[in-house]
Formats: structure tokens, C-alpha cells, sequence
């Protein structure tokens, strides 16, 4: 299998790194995977991931939920009632962060398509981009709205949307700065950048180390921080205008984490340490185990 080595840091451009620790991928495979650090700049990564054509085969489960939309077990059951919860907030959050009601949005990475259903009954004109084709066909069959692969990215005309939203998707995304530039190509000049992402520095970050569960080696490539989510965006040209903390992932991470460890009792155990952690995440935002970002172009650029 060909793998990639990140000889240079897709932030900075330095090329001093060292290990931090070795993870398991506990979805697919059973096989480890070593998590780096840029000496220079604090950025975290996946090394020696598989190239984007070989990477197929580590979504391949039904266990996968953005894609397979599984309820099997209890874990997956509080997923869907959490997400529910969130498809509202997430709405929320577009409308108010867009300054409107309406509008054009392109969602990256939409999975099932669960958000741009919401967002489609709302008024809103959706477009959407999904690699993995059975989650293309699911949004199709549920929803009737035609979701494109991600070749779609390159044919729509600059300045299309007034929002791109990616909720749990840059993590993943193996072209990192090229995907930032067509950020920059497709927004509007006024336009709304919101990106979700898993928080490295988060307080279950912390506690559960190489076993918590949004390293999700390698299906997460890159491990973001907000001061790493800062730089990025300011050497594409855009602002960070806030960080809103995403209170439920604490506890669904958790329970994931605790079935890695192989602990008894998975879900209380999960549900205590979230419990903990999201307590430590009202009075530090910066501790929360996913943080969402809102970003607009800057305008001296």
C-alpha cells in the first residue's frame, strides 16, 4: 500500500517534527498509525497516511456512521438523537453568523445528507459534495437532493455561495491548502466560512491520549488546535471571526474512547468523563472536544 510522508508542515513550512504518540486505527483495520508534531509551529498530523486512492478500504465498515447512517447499538442511537438536536443549532448558527436567512450554501463532505435537508427546507439553495457514492445515493433516496462527488469543486463558477460550511470534515481532507484556496475561489467576498473540526487541545484530548477517539487515525489526517486553525486561515487570506464550542461530543467521543480501552460499561463510563470534560469546557471554550469556526475573507487581501 502507498503511503504518504509529510516532509514539510502544511502550516508553516518547516520541516522540523517529532512523534508524539502511536494510535490504532479501531474502526477497519487493527493497524497503528504515529501521530507528529511541527516543532515550529504546533501542528499535529498523521504520518505515513494512505494516499487518497488506497484510503477507501478504512471507510469501509458499516459501522461508519456519516456514511452508513447506522443505528446499530446504543452509542450510534445517541448519535442520531444528538444529531437531531444539532441539525437546529447548526441552522442557527448558519443563519446567524450569514447575517440572512436565505441563501446559496455549499456544504463539503455532507455524508448522509441529514444538513442540507435542513437547511433545503428552510429555503436555502444547497449544494453538496460527497466522495463516498453509497452516502450520495442515501441523501438521493431520502431527501431527493443531488449530491455531487468532489470533481464538482472544480466546475462552479468563483464567488458562488454566501456559506460553506464543512462540520467534521477538514480533518480528513488530504489536500489541505489546495482546499483552502478553493474556499477563497467559491465564497463571496461577504461570504461565511464554517468549519467543525475535533479539538486536540480538548480536555478528553487530554485525558484519554493515544486512545481518544477523534484521533480516528487515519481516516483524520490532520489534528487541529484553535491556534493551528488560526494560522491556517490567516495564510489563505481569511479571519477568524469566533470559536462556538460543540458541547455534546465530549460525551459521544468518550464512549468511543472508553470501547477503545475496552472498559466495561462503556456508555455510563462515556457519559461520566463527557460529563467532566464538558464542565471543564464551560469555563474554557478551548477545552471543548470539537470547536466550530467562523471565518470570513479578509478584506485587505
Amino acid at each position: 500500500m502507498e503511503k504518504l510522508d509529510i516532509t514539510v508542515c502544511p502550516l508553516c513550512g518547516k520541516t522540523h517534527f517529532s512523534k508524539m504518540m502511536t494510535c490504532k486505527d479501531h474502526y477497519a483495520t487493527k493497524e497503528d498509525f504515529e501521530l507528529y508534531k511541527c516543532d515550529d509551529c504546533g501542528f499535529r498530523f498523521t504520518q505515513r497516511f494512505p494516499v487518497e486512492n488506497e484510503i477507501g478500504r478504512y471507510y469501509a465498515t458499516s459501522d461508519y456512521i456519516s456514511h452508513s447512517d447506522t443505528r446499530k447499538g446504543l452509542m450510534n442511537k445517541v448519535y442520531h438523537y444528538v444529531r437531531s438536536v444539532m441539525l437546529e443549532k447548526k441552522k442557527e448558527i448558519v443563519c446567524r453568523c450569514a447575517g440572512k436567512q436565505r441563501g446559496r450554501l455549499l456544504d463539503i463532505g455532507t455524508g448522509t445528507g441529514y444538513f442540507i435537508n435542513r437547511m433545503h427546507q428552510d429555503k436555502w439553495d444547497v449544494e453538496a459534495v460527497e466522495k463516498n457514492e453509497d452516502a450520495r445515493n442515501f441523501a438521493l433516496t431520502h431527501f431527493g437532493l443531488k449530491v455531487c462527488g468532489d470533481e464538482a469543486l472544480s466546475e462552479w463558477k468563483d464567488s458562488s455561495f454566501d456559506v460553506i460550511t464543512l462540520w467534521h470534515v477538514m480533518e480528513h481532507l488530504q489536500s489541505i491548502n489546495e482546499v483552502w484556496q478553493t474556499f477563497g475561489r467559491l465564497l463571496k467576498d461577504d461570504g461565511t466560512l464554517i468549519i467543525a473540526v475535533p479539538n486536540c487541545s480538548s480536555a478528553d484530548a487530554d485525558f484519554y491520549k493515544s486512545f481518544w477517539a477523534a484521533y480516528d487515525v487515519p481516516r483524520h489526517l490532520w489534528h487541529f488546535s484553535s491556534e493551528t486553525m488560526k494560522g491556517l486561515a490567516q495564510k489563505h487570506g481569511f479571519e477568524l471571526k469566533e470559536i462556538l464550542p460543540m458541547p455534546f461530543d465530549a460525551f459521544y467521543v468518550s464512549m468511543l474512547s472508553e470501547k477503545y480501552l475496552g472498559h466495561h460499561n462503556t456508555f455510563l463510563r462515556g457519559v461520566w468523563r463527557g460529563l467532566l470534560c464538558w464542565l471543564q469546557a464551560r469555563n474554557d471554550k478551548q477545552k471543548s472536544s470539537s470547536l466550530i469556526y467562523i471565518l470570513k475573507k479578509n478584506e485587505e487581501k
